[in-house]
């Protein structure tokens, strides 16, 4: 009896080395090398009708830049933009809003804990899957970073800088397997500076500091800053397209009303013409005469004097 009481005990014991040896903990690595939990995506708010924001400092643009989003600060000024399909934004309602959303965005992916820890240099090839990468110093982005969802489109891509980022020119961010420029977010706390011919992905938060963006820079995403100036210079940058984020088509137009009949008109002037000008629409002033205007050339009706209309 004693003798069957201790082989139980020594199979027990056995059986509970056996876990402890074999039940290991996964090592940190590459996320390739796992199928893992996906962290959710941080809320934006109203921050994601944004391609450019900053809640403190200017947001200025060199060249010629297409925007595709809104643009705004809620304190600064916003400088020579041209082509933006979306709505400007200065110290106003929205802008407020927009900062207090962004904050609440930079919170969530500030506690999101890292699973990964990739080295510095990022890029050159390398593949990533979705989960939560943190570097404790300052990265560079170089040649392609490639993002792989793995078929999944709820995959979501974190990576957190803990200090400035920088890109070489030419470099990008490649997407594959259904992976989603909505759904990949960079938390930068310090500098960002994207050199000449960057292609981007994803939405970039960068905590108490600037971002520029240099010529040629393409971004699908949002470049925000919780306090910092942004700077573009002749880029490309346009909201991430899935995920729920709204097609934005600009500000209303205003309603011209009787005036849309016109293409040539001064509330108050003469309105002339010298040599061959070809018009469609109608052409007039409400003060003053409309002179040099040729009826065969003129697709509409042509006010030689004011009119009620």
């Amino acid at each position: 009896m004693k003798k069957q009481v201790l082989m139980a005990l020594v199979v027990v014991v056995l059986s509970f080395l056996s876990i402890q040896s074999f039940a290991q903990a996964p090592s940190v690595g590459t996320a390739a090398d796992y199928t893992f939990f996906t962290a959710p995506a941080p809320n934006l708010g109203t921050a994601a009708d944004y391609v450019l924001f900053t809640t403190v400092g200017a947001v200025g643009n060199t060249g010629i830049s297409q925007i595709t989003g809104n643009v705004g600060t809620n304190s600064g000024a916003i400088t020579i933009y041209v082509n933006v399909n979306g709505v400007l934004h200065t110290s106003d309602g929205a802008s407020g809003q927009c900062a207090a959303d962004l904050l609440i965005a930079y919170n969530q992916l500030n506690a999101t804990i890292p699973t990964f820890f990739p080295a510095p240099l990022l890029g050159n090839g390398q593949v990533l899957n979705a989960g939560v990468y943190q570097i404790t110093g300052a990265a560079t982005l170089d040649n392609e970073l490639i993002l792989d969802a793995q078929n999944d489109p709820n995959a979501v891509f974190i990576i957190q800088i803990e200090g400035p980022f920088s890109t070489a020119a030419n470099s990008k961010v490649t997407l594959v397997n259904g992976a989603l420029a909505c759904n990949v977010f960079w938390k930068i706390e310090g500098l960002v500076d994207m050199a000449s011919g960057t292609t981007m992905r994803g939405t970039v938060i960068a905590n108490n500091a600037a971002i520029n963006l240099s010529a040629g820079v393409t971004l699908e995403g949002r470049a925000l800053s919780t306090a910092g100036a942004v700077n573009v210079t002749g880029v490309l940058a346009y909201t991430p397209i899935g995920c729920g984020t709204p097609v934005l088509m600009g500000p209303a137009a205003p309603d011209l009303v009787s005036a849309a009949c016109y293409a040539i008109f001064s509330g108050n002037g003469p309105v002339t013409n010298a040599g061959i000008t070809y018009v469609t629409g109608d052409v007039g002033t409400n003060v003053g005469l409309t002179t040099g205007f040729n009826p065969l050339f003129v697709t509409g009706m042509i006010h030689p004097i004011p009119t009620t209309s």
